[in-house]
């Protein structure tokens, strides 16, 4: 078989790219670590008082990770107005989304709190977006957080996940597993949406498209961001623009494009 030109080298720019994202997170991954508190607040000694559609952000990584993933991302929304974004921690070891997402709703209801009710939208990269996305699906998280972006998130599973494997959680990334089948179930009092960005070079998440939210009671705009990876997705300039637009405007049009 025959590989056009043009898509060989778009996959050799995906590779140096992501190589050059795990090269730069590699760097920034200590920043991330430690801290007496779970929730790092980007401008803590701003007021709780901004325009109304730039309510709080809570942000959660994915597997074996942590929030200094997010940092260009932080950056980019920080710089166009944002001043009460959250960059989570969890356990790089997490066992189980379910248990996970308990833990998420603390969070949540606690950024409610502190910014006077106001509704609190969820980004998530990888497995970070599938725990937003079951507590806000299945725990009824919808009221507080009624936007949530998934960034390279599993939504359908990964055929990756099937390959052994030391963490128990990946299971759970098995197309099949009970886990994805709950959240295939009917979901009619979920009045959350959601943004769903797929990366066209995604070498983690397999096939690409299941980073796609397709659930007939959900209703998600499904993007696909080309020329990155899994790692280079957060901090794609094209993807920090969709987020940015994401959660500053009227749902985006609904693209399948790869």
């Amino acid at each position: 078989m025959t590989i056009p030109f043009g898509r060989t080298t778009a996959a050799l720019r995906g590779a140096g790219g992501e190589a050059a994202a795990l090269a730069h997170h590699l760097l920034r991954y200590p920043t991330g670590v430690g801290g007496n508190r779970t929730v790092a607040a980007v401008c803590p000694a701003r007021p709780v008082t901004a325009p109304p559609h730039h309510g709080p952000v809570l942000l959660l990584h994915g597997l074996v990770d942590n929030r200094a993933v997010f940092g260009p991302l932080l950056r980019h929304l920080h710089r166009h107005g944002w001043t009460h974004l959250h960059a989570l921690n969890h356990s790089p070891l997490t066992a189980d989304v379910r248990a996970a997402a308990v833990l998420l709703a603390r969070h949540v209801e606690w950024a409610a709190r502190a910014h006077d009710g106001r509704p609190v939208t969820l980004i998530g990269h990888s497995l970070g977006g599938l725990i937003a996305r079951y507590y806000v699906q299945r725990l009824g998280g919808a009221g507080l957080a009624p936007h949530v972006v998934t960034l390279a998130t599993p939504h359908e599973g990964t055929a990756v996940a099937r390959l052994p494997a030391l963490l128990p959680i990946t299971r759970q990334l098995r197309p099949g597993s009970d886990l994805l089948v709950e959240l295939r179930r009917p979901a009619p009092g979920c009045t959350a949406r959601f943004t769903a960005l797929a990366a066209e070079l995604d070498e983690v998440v397999v096939p690409r498209r299941s980073a796609w939210i397709r659930h007939p009671d959900l209703p998600s705009d499904n993007l696909m961001v080309p020329g990155v990876g899994h790692l280079a997705l957060p901090a794609h300039p094209l993807a920090l623009d969709l987020v940015r637009h994401a959660l500053s405007g009227p749902e985006l049009t609904e693209r399948h494009a790869c």
